[in-house]
């Protein structure tokens, strides 16, 4: 039986919002949080319902029993069994036993999950953004007559927490297939290269879209949540101490936010450029780190990296960023040394670690590698990697012709 005592409700809402920092899918998202939920509604199947396509079709992400709802990637919702929800005609939806419930059953309902897996109690709310919703949270149980109108409460806070997450996610996704569609018309015309790295770019706005989302919306979210629990301890609804746990993971579940959100949007990149967004990732990688590393980054552009067209910039900061990453949790280095230098047109950024080298470490670093040499053919340049100098440690070259930022981009296969 669920806990429905304050203190463990708190628990576990707290719970689905630590859970979810971090997942950047639907599926993951519902499943990592599951368990919770249940100690809030049990429930023998769990899924959210997402409206894409301006409401006209939906998708749903299960867990619990699998069910044929998940298999349909775009179903239409007029044939929904809770098509009265997602389109907003009730508030809620609340049934002791669906396999006779005329409100799930209706000509052209695609029903068939209710009866093949007797989903008999069942509890829907909406999940809305602004008004507009984007989505429902259904939990059902095999067991009739299970939930209540609490159970309908409990469900509305679940679905408002959960609500952030999707909405971002959502919106990075539909983001990420118009930029697709895009990018597959530019790569008839331009070619499967040039195609390749406007993806790249596409994206990489998405990955800063969903840091925004993240920040705008979860981010606040949870620290509402935050200043709601500091009353109800200062008001003695609840005691301190049965809420110092709570206080304390929802403190931490923000600092991993926070860290997701500065990774997903290279802000020092934009504001400053390159040079000094690396110099600043390599500072806070070591000082998390916690290692003695001496470090230094050598600039000897001279000013030349304003001409750097913007997603070159992108690309050298990513390769730049995971070979630093490389080094400092895999390499064991004392020292290491980023340089970026301009001769004869060519822009070099380099990347040298006295650590353990890449022959040893590549158990670890191959999916790295791969990444740096990915990112590297995306925007023409010339990538090695191999052992520092005299023999010890790693040294990741990157170079390519500096480009002006005004150039077409055509202009780049010629360059």
């Amino acid at each position: 039986m669920p806990d429905h005592a304050p203190a463990a409700l708190f628990g576990h809402y707290l719970g689905i919002s630590r859970l979810l920092a971090g997942q950047l899918d639907f599926r993951s998202a519902i499943r990592s949080v599951a368990a919770e939920i249940a100690h809030i509604i049990p429930h023998d199947h769990l899924d959210v319902c997402v409206l894409i396509d301006d409401g006209n079709y939906h998708t749903a992400y299960e867990t619990g029993m699998e069910t044929a709802w998940g298999d349909m990637a775009g179903a239409p919702v007029h044939a929904s069994p809770i098509r009265t929800l997602l389109r907003g005609d009730v508030d809620y939806l609340l049934s002791d036993d669906a396999m006779h419930d005329p409100r799930f059953h209706f000509e052209g309902a695609f029903k068939g999950p209710i009866d093949e897996q007797l989903l008999r109690s069942r509890v829907h709310v909406p999940m809305k953004v602004q008004g507009a919703i984007i989505a429902a949270l259904s939990c059902s149980s095999q067991t009739p007559g299970l939930y209540t109108m609490d159970d309908v409460d409990h469900a509305r806070i679940v679905a408002d927490l959960l609500t952030p997450y999707f909405f971002a996610l959502r919106a990075a996704e539909m983001a990420q297939r118009s930029a697709l569609i895009e990018v597959e018309a530019r790569a008839r015309e331009e070619g499967l290269r040039l195609g390749a790295l406007k993806l790249t770019e596409a994206l990489e706005q998405e990955r800063q879209r969903i840091g925004m989302d993240l920040h705008d919306q979860t981010l606040a979210d949870l620290t509402r949540i935050t200043r709601r629990l500091d009353r109800l301890s200062r008001g003695g609804e609840i005691p301190p101490e049965a809420l110092e746990p709570a206080l304390r993971s929802l403190h931490h579940c923000m600092q991993d936010l926070r860290q997701i959100i500065e990774q997903a949007k290279p802000s020092v990149l934009q504001l400053f450029g390159l040079a000094q967004a690396i110099e600043n990732h390599l500072d806070r990688s070591i000082r998390d780190s916690g290692a003695p590393i001496e470090w230094a980054l050598v600039d000897e552009t001279e000013g030349g990296l304003e001409a750097l067209e913007p997603n070159v910039g992108v690309a050298l900061f990513r390769i730049a960023q995971e070979a630093i990453n490389n080094a400092v949790r895999h390499a064991r280095p004392t020292s290491i040394t980023v340089r970026l230098r301009i001769c004869d047109g060519q822009l070099t950024l380099g990347i040298c670690d006295d650590g353990r080298g890449v022959t040893r470490q590549r158990g670890h670093i191959g999916g790295g590698i791969d990444n740096i040499k990915t990112r590297a053919d995306l925007i023409s340049a010339c990538c090695t990697i191999g052992p520092g100098r005299g023999e010890r440690g790693t040294m990741v070259t990157v170079s390519r012709p500096l480009v002006a930022a005004c150039a077409h981009p055509a202009m780049e296969d010629g360059a």
